[in-house]
């Protein structure tokens, strides 16, 4: 792997000293920005952008170009994987994506196989080097992937933002099936993960967007379970260097020092944990990216600064803080307030890196 310009974020996600705290946002190159939605508009659908590995790569730059953030994100979807096992992807005009061909029978279910990733996800390890091409070394680029968890609740429910009734009611009164699901998803999340890195990720992230929705017993059984045979399952070395893990689970606080015990180098906070007692909690053993409230963004600069100097004094000093929001940024931000806290988070940070 060859030396990065900028590899200030791995270092905090390894806890290493950094002369200041990094910060990239979740859902950086999206609808906030006008150039997004020009490029969106040309290839004419969502799907159409993330199977695009040229435009994937113009997309996944725009916000770089704009903001001195310290990572690039690949451009893609969670929902690749089930997509490529033949759930047929769509996104339905503001109801956000949806399935043709939930699993909603058992024989449906015990047909279900793990997906080759440089084969029927191609289209996304091609991005990963077009992508790596482009950056010429300058930033770090994370790679990514939906938790089995998660995947699960779309491909049974059909579509996101439910109860998930269907999901639970599979899951407490046939687990046998509900477990196959994980089995599958768990082995082509690492066969994905594994593939994004040897494409050229320097980390990967995994996004367990659902698992605060189950109780104590049921995340152990239904998500971290997964998460920790996934982290187990990754690459860790390429060339020497680390690749660093990060798992988030949103509304995932309560479970803290399950998550730090996973093998992820760091944990995603949501906003609806202080972060300074996640510190206290697991500090010492990941470090903790997050997490301002996205709906800061929708204010004013003033606003944001002071924001931002709330999460970092509330991270306190030294190393082991990638400043993030506590989930993806609105389509409704105003540009001008990203490039505020970027700027706002560089500069405030450098007084809690004193030793660097």
């Amino acid at each position: 792997m060859a030396q990065l310009q900028n590899d200030v974020f791995l270092r905090a996600l390894l806890r290493k000293p950094t002369p200041y705290t990094p910060v990239w946002i979740m859902r950086q190159a999206g609808r906030y920005l006008p150039e997004y939605n020009k490029i969106r508009s040309q290839a004419g659908s969502f799907l159409n952008l993330c199977k695009n590995p040229e435009l994937a790569t113009e997309v996944t730059m725009q916000p770089l170009d704009r903001f001195n953030l310290d990572a690039a994100i690949l451009f893609s979807d969670i929902l690749t994987i089930p997509d490529a096992m033949g759930l047929g992807l769509y996104f339905a005009d503001g109801e956000g994506p949806k399935f043709e061909r939930p699993l909603r029978d058992e024989k449906q279910i015990e047909s279900l196989s793990a997906i080759d990733p440089n084969d029927q996800l191609a289209y996304v390890t091609d991005a990963v080097r077009s992508i790596k091409k482009a950056l010429g070394g300058r930033l770090p680029l994370i790679g990514f992937s939906g938790s089995p968890f998660t995947l699960a609740c779309y491909m049974i429910e059909g579509k996101g933002g439910t109860e998930f009734h269907r999901v639970k009611k599979m899951a407490y009164q046939r687990p046998d099936l509900f477990q196959k699901i994980l089995e599958v998803t768990s082995a082509s999340v690492i066969a994905y993960l594994n593939a994004q890195i040897q494409a050229g990720a320097d980390a990967v992230m995994i996004f367990d967007t659902w698992g605060g929705s189950l109780t104590p017993r049921a995340f152990k059984t239904f998500s971290c379970d997964n998460l920790k045979q996934i982290c187990h399952g990754l690459i860790r070395e390429v060339d020497g260097e680390v690749i660093p893990r990060v798992v988030f689970t949103k509304g995932g606080g309560q479970w803290l020092e399950a998550l730090a015990g996973t093998g992820a180098d760091a944990l995603g906070i949501d906003w609806s944990t202080d972060l300074g007692s996640a510190r206290a909690k697991v500090g010492d053993r990941v470090a903790l990216q997050g997490n301002m409230d996205p709906a800061v963004l929708l204010t004013n600069p003033d606003v944001v600064k002071k924001e931002v100097g709330n999460v970092l004094s509330d991270f306190g000093s030294g190393s082991g803080h990638v400043f993030n929001l506590g989930h993806g940024v609105s389509q409704f931000t105003p540009p001008e307030n990203v490039l505020e806290l970027v700027e706002a988070v560089h500069e405030q940070s450098r007084s809690y890196h004193p030793a660097v």
